[in-house]
Parts: C-alpha cells; structure tokens; sequence
C-alpha cells in the first residue's frame, strides 16, 4: 500500500553565510560541530540541533524504508521562511532552498516531491518565484507560513499569490511559525504546544473569513498538524457567525462549514480519538499522513496511528496516499515500480 508522507522538512547541508551575504543578522547558520549532527544557530545563539536526516537523502530513504514510507513530500524548516528580512534577501534565500530540494527531487523522483517557499512579504517577487518553483524547478507547490509579518492570510496583497497558485495548480502547504502569543509563552515549550495550534486556526479562519476560499474554489490547500485547534473549535466558530454576523460575515456571507470540504488537513494529531473526530467531521477525503519528520515533536513512526485504527483498506488507502496525490494533482503511477 502506497504512503506519502506530506509533512517532511528538508535543509541543505551547507549555504552560505547569509550575514556576510546581506549584510545583517538574524539568518540561521548550520555549525556541524559533530559527525552526522549540526546545531542550528541564530546570530551565534542556539536554536535546534539537527542530525543528518535533514539534509541526507540516503539517510532519509534508510528511514523511510524502515517505516514502509514510499514518498516524502519536502519542504523547507519554517524558520527559514524569513518574511522578516528585506524582500530581495529573502528571494535570494529562497531560491538556494528552493534549487536543492528540486535537486533532490530530481536524483530520487519516485522518492520525493518538492515544495518551494516564497518571499511572501513582497507578493511580486514571490509570484515570479512561484512561476519558477513549477514552471522550471517541477515542484508540486509551496509550503507558507500561517501568516506574514503583521499580515494574516486574508490580507489583500497576498490574495494574488493564492490566485497565481491556483492557475498554476500549485498544492499549497501552510505551517505555523512565529507564535501568536510567544511573548507570554517562555516556559515548557509553549509556543509548539498552545502556539502553534492556534496559529494553524489563524491561518485557516483567516482564509474562510476573508472569503479567499470562496474567490479561489479551485485552490488545493493543506494545514499541518491537523488544523491546530480548529477542528476542535469549528463549533464556536460557526456559532461566533450565526450570532454575531456584524462581525464575523463582514468579507463572507458563507458559513464556516462549508469549507470542510475545501480544505486538506494532515493527520499529525497524535491521538486515536482526535483522528476518529476528523474522520467524521472531514471524512479520510480530507486527510492525508503527515509526520514533522525529522523532528522530535512529529509522528515518529510515519502512519502507525492511521494503521493502528482498524479502518477499512480503502480507508486506509486514502489517508496514506488518496488523499496526498489528490492535493498534490499527481499519478499514483509515478511512485510505483
């Protein structure tokens, strides 16, 4: 049985020093301070440590195979989307990691499927890129970030970027980064555990609410670790909208609802009971594996939790691979020998 994993992150293994580069800080650097490990760094302070799995592809396919996982969808880590730096930078950046996962894509196709990242801080610029990821490069899309600065994913001078996605049949991935709340979460990890879900409801509300789903009915988009809180809060917010219009329909007369089934969800939700929810609130049509691999708060044993469900074999078969070849607009046919 086929598995996609659509929820992978992958860095090169060295780019250049993007301080020397640009001419400012705040960019992150890999010091490889040990055989098959790296830290992550930040202007000289740490910020996570890597082993060779983020950026080896053999390493990858070792443990892919160990887990029965077929295909890896790549992306980049999110702290390396950089809407914060000056907007030619971030081109820049994003073109370096761009190129490799197109290399990688290339040498191991049966293996990996590629997503691009953006400026999206300048829309122009991330339009040209984003030509470039699918016209040139054959990525199956771009992965973004749950919003953009001080701008939410309503906003309208990012509405032409989910526009060209969507002529261009661009998947589009959204994972949350850069916390809502951060400054009040310094302790036990709290920006990845409250942060992120609520970042992941941000995104999605944003796009409801701001009726770019209902502009863009064709747009293929997918949410990472299963919508963050928004399946567990969908009821208020389709209560918020029938009792207070005034401010909830102010750009969409829509009901929240009925974008259910417009949306893709991953199935990184880490509990049987949360999984059996979005099967009934979404149905497996919706839903596609999803692991964070390689890091430590993702699934890590790729679709044991689906596996484990005793779900019928079609159902099975959608949620491991239906569902991501759907979102991706690809042929089973591709991945298998």
């Amino acid at each position: 049985m086929l598995k996609i994993d659509i929820h992978t992150h992958i860095l090169p293994e060295s780019w250049p020093d993007l301080r020397e580069r640009y001419g400012y800080g705040g960019f992150v650097s890999l010091d490889h301070h040990k055989c098959n490990c790296a830290r992550m760094m930040v202007d000289g302070k740490f910020f996570r440590e890597v082993e060779s799995n983020t950026w080896d592809p053999d390493v990858r396919m070792q443990e892919c195979d160990q887990h029965g996982v077929h295909v890896q969808v790549l992306s980049t880590v999110p702290v390396m989307f950089n809407y914060w730096a000056k907007p030619e930078d971030t081109l820049d950046l994003s073109k370096i990691l761009n190129d490799h996962i197109a290399d990688v894509v290339a040498a191991f196709p049966q293996r990996f499927i590629g997503l691009g990242t953006l400026p999206m801080q300048s829309p122009k610029l991330a339009i040209g890129e984003l030509e470039r990821c699918v016209k040139d490069l054959g990525l199956a899309g771009i992965q973004i970030g749950s919003h953009v600065n001080d701008w939410n994913l309503d906003r309208e001078e990012l509405f032409d970027i989910f526009a060209a996605a969507e002529e261009l049949g661009a998947a589009i991935f959204v994972h949350p980064w850069d916390m809502v709340g951060k400054e009040k979460m310094s302790k036990y990890w709290l920006p990845w555990l409250v942060g992120m879900p609520a970042e992941s409801s941000l995104a999605i509300c944003s796009l409801i609410f701001g009726g770019v789903l209902e502009r863009l009915p064709k747009l293929r988009i997918a949410f990472a670790h299963g919508g963050g809180s928004f399946p567990a809060t969908i009821g208020r917010i389709q209560h918020g909208f029938d009792v207070r219009p005034d401010l909830c329909a102010v750009d969409n007369k829509v009901d929240p609802r009925s974008y259910l089934d417009k949306i893709y969800l991953d199935t990184l939700v880490h509990d049987p009971l949360m999984l059996n929810y979005l099967m009934d609130l979404m149905g497996p049509s919706r839903l596609a594996l999803g692991t964070d691999y390689p890091f430590p708060l993702g699934e890590l044993e790729p679709g044991k939790l689906i596996e484990s469900m005793n779900y019928d074999t079609g159902t099975t078969e959608r949620l491991l691979s239906g569902t991501a070849l759907e979102w991706l607009a690809l042929d089973r046919s591709s991945f298998l020998s």
